[in-house]
């Protein structure tokens, strides 16, 4: 599934993720047993497929991601339940808006939350249904609240981080260090860092965009210790007949032994083999991201920090202390593989050190 396209709103997993539907966004309508993908109610064997599969089925062949698969699938089922089970060719454009109104002042969801809904329902009507938009009218699309991110000072970053240990402090320093997403930190295989160059290649990152960014000097020696123990893991599974990883946009029949081959494996490796909620193979998927995000929330925690910082905010604290160092508008936007520099732009509000870089009057009175 690393190679399969997401659509705005959610997260990418790649295809080996045994629980990619635990993830905010997702209505929890799924249950356990309908994780791997699989209608719970396909119809008899000749006859034709009923509505959900055929959403899985177009979902598939656009590559688009797991998460993206089974969000979609949920928000089709909770449509069709709240309207009574009635077939969605049967609605339209007002039911779309008394569903997503409903979620709204009812549910109380956020903007983002229920133009995923929308997404999901679009979809529906126009590849799977194959109806055109104009049926269904206006369809009101939640206006997102426009809000700076949070930043950490470089004190805070080096606060946080020393609260960490072992592969989570090498996680977070990545993500800090080179400005990495929380899944693209995670996904990256032993073949994506080049030492003698400085840098990392992110592979397939939003958008479906490789790009270039820095590979820290601090942490080369520490990742080349790292390398040696994921190494150890990957002999022990070929030793036990496993050692394959997933390969994207069918590499693996392209090049029959490139999964098991050192170079194609995972940087930071799960704990545990799972299964692939797709193809059944049992193998060693990368870690959860739940692993690092519980550890970097105990350690604001601990760390007594009264800011919302999450795995993120490395990121925007990675972008912000780059521009205030005097590096360009463009080589951050590079950097961080933003396609418009308007999005990095977001970053300059901390130069203008509160207020616009104007002197508070209150400054003057001599307190």
């Amino acid at each position: 599934m690393s190679g399969f396209r997401s659509r705005p709103g959610d997260a990418r997993a790649p295809e080996g993720d045994p629980t990619a539907g635990q993830r905010r966004g997702v209505p929890g309508a799924i249950p356990k047993h309908s994780r791997s993908g699989r209608s719970e109610s396909r119809s008899p064997a000749g006859g034709k497929p009923k509505l959900l599969d055929r959403v899985r089925e177009a979902i598939r062949v656009r590559h688009y991601s797991i998460r993206t698969e089974e969000a979609y699938v949920a928000w089709i089922r909770r449509y069709i339940l709240f309207h009574e089970k009635r077939h969605p060719l049967e609605l339209g454009g007002a039911e779309i808006n008394r569903f997503l109104s409903h979620l709204a002042v009812k549910d109380n969801v956020s903007a983002s939350t229920q133009n995923q809904a929308l997404a999901a329902l679009l979809f529906l009507y126009t590849k799977v249904l194959e109806t055109t938009t104009g049926r269904l009218g206006d369809v009101v699309r939640a206006r997102k609240p426009k809000r700076l991110p949070v930043v950490m000072t470089q004190e805070e970053v080096e606060k946080v981080i020393s609260r960490l240990s072992g592969v989570q402090w090498l996680m977070a320093m990545l993500l800090y260090g080179s400005g990495l997403r929380l899944l693209e930190c995670l996904r990256l295989r032993v073949k994506d860092l080049e030492f003698g160059m400085n840098q990392i290649l992110v592979r397939d990152g939003k958008g479906e965009k490789d790009r270039i960014t820095m590979l820290p000097a601090c942490l080369k020696e520490k990742l080349k210790e790292h390398l040696k123990k994921v190494k150890e893991i990957h002999e022990q599974d070929l030793r036990e007949g496993f050692g394959r990883v997933y390969l994207p946009h069918a590499l693996s029949e392209k090049y029959p032994n490139a999964e098991r081959e050192w170079a194609w494996q995972y940087l930071f490796p799960a704990p545990k083999r799972s299964q692939d909620p797709r193809t059944l193979i049992l193998r060693r998927h990368h870690m959860h991201e739940l692993s690092l995000q519980r550890a970097v929330k105990e350690a604001v925690r601990r760390s007594g920090i009264p800011k919302p910082i999450t795995c993120h905010t490395f990121r925007h604290s990675f972008a912000t202390h780059l521009l205030e160092d005097g590096h360009d508008i463009r080589t951050v936007q590079e950097l961080l593989g933003h396609k418009d520099v308007n999005t990095t732009m977001i970053y300059t509000h901390v130069l203008n050190r509160g207020g616009r870089g104007v002197r508070s009057p209150a400054d003057s009175m001599g307190i």
